[in-house]
Order: C-alpha cells, then structure tokens, then sequence
C-alpha cells in the first residue's frame, strides 16, 4: 500500500514538527542530523506510467539518488563545520565547497525535489495550476501556454545534462537551466519545479528524445505542491 506525504512523515518519527516545515524542507525530512538519507518515494515505482516508466523510476530513485546521497555522507566527513547543517544551507554557499559536495549535495537536493513535484495522473499529476501561482504564471510569462513553452525550451537547450526550472527570485517567477546537479538554492532561487534532463531520467523509454520525455512529463507534474512551495517563497 503507498503511504500518503503526511503518513510517511509520521513513519519517519518528524510527526507535527515536519508538517510545519515548508514544502523545500520536507523534501529533505527524511535526512538525520549526522548523515544525509535516501527519501522514500511518495508513490510506487509504476504509479507515473505510461508518461514515466517503472524501471526508470527504480534506477533513477534507488541507484543515482543513492549514490549521490552516498557520495555525499562520504564527502561530509571531510567538512565538519557543515555537520548537523540543512542540505539547503550547505548549498546557498558554495564558494569554499569541495566539489564533490557541491555535486552530490546537490544531486540530493535535486532529487529529493524532483519525486514530490510529480504525481500520478487522477492523483494530483498534470493539468494546470490554480490559485496564486496560476496567476503569478500569467503575470510573469503573460499565460501558462507561454510559460510552458518557455520552460520545456529552457529543458530542450540544456546541453548535455541538467535541469530546467521554475523558481522564485526576488518576488518574480523566472525560468532558469543549470548544468550537472547545480542548484537554483545556490543563486539564492526557491525552486518551485524542476525538470531533470539527464538522461538517465528518461533514456530507458524515451532513448534520444528528449523532446518526447519533455512533452509527457507535463502530465505529472503536481501543481498542488508547486502551489504551496510558491507560497512559502514569497
């Protein structure tokens, strides 16, 4: 049976304390306070098909993010002035950061975004925003066609691998890339959605088409969660 956010928030042990948390936060509720670990999925492996394959989602969630979550604790142990901080606070800094930091704490702090802004189709995945951040949409990007556009623009333009994102910098919504596992956090940019665009994301169903796993990912983009992680941001 898959267990809902707020029941496995109570698994973990974080019960009311996590839920007060903000919706970056929670994505990394699961880390302790001496190492960095892998979140659990909020849903089954196949629950993103046809859009999202179920082998993809197995290697991507528990080989990749478990060696970025791995590489990580390894490269922590050389930091100890970083112990016991938020992945998010390591990397709103990162000019004195060793790489290897740089890298797999942001491949965390990516991923662990990345599997809670999805959902299944008829549960919360696809359609459009609503509310506030339906209308800071059309503000900034004059509709959500445009935006849209924009954004899977921005994902096909990625050269090599990255991400493309909708985030929140100084009361405005913009689209940005970033290469590898860089991080919006370390511009000073509440990410808001991102896409990944390696090609581990999607090679498996889709092999060279990036523009077809673009395209299909749209569909399961959770816009109730975007919503909320818009408005704690501003």
């Amino acid at each position: 049976m898959t267990m809902s956010r707020r029941q496995l928030l109570y698994a973990s042990g974080f019960g009311a304390a996590a839920l007060a948390l903000s919706p970056l936060s929670r994505a990394f509720a699961a880390d302790k306070k001496d190492e960095f670990t892998l979140p659990k999925l909020p849903y089954e492996f196949d629950a993103l098909e046809p859009h999202i394959d179920k082998m993809t989602m197995e290697i991507h969630h528990d080989k990749h993010h478990k060696a970025y979550v791995d590489n990580l604790n390894k490269a922590m142990a050389d930091a100890p002035e970083l112990q016991g901080k938020s992945i998010e606070d390591i990397l709103r800094d990162t000019a004195k950061l060793p790489q290897a930091i740089i890298n797999n704490g942001g491949g965390h702090a990516n991923h662990s975004m990345f599997w809670v802004i999805m959902a299944a189709a008829g549960k919360g995945g696809g359609g459009e925003p609503k509310g506030d951040l339906a209308k800071a949409i059309n503000k900034d990007f004059e509709s959500f066609t445009k935006f849209q556009e924009k954004l899977s623009d921005a994902a096909m333009k990625r050269f090599g691998s990255g991400w493309a994102w909708l985030v929140a910098d100084k009361g405005k919504l913009d689209i940005v890339s970033t290469a590898n596992q860089d991080s919006p956090i370390s511009k000073g940019q509440t990410p808001i959605i991102g896409i990944d665009v390696w090609e581990h994301a999607y090679y498996l169903k889709y092999q060279n088409k990036r523009a077809d796993y673009v395209k299909a990912w749209w569909n399961v983009v959770n816009w109730d969660d975007a919503a909320e992680r818009f408005s704690k941001a501003k």
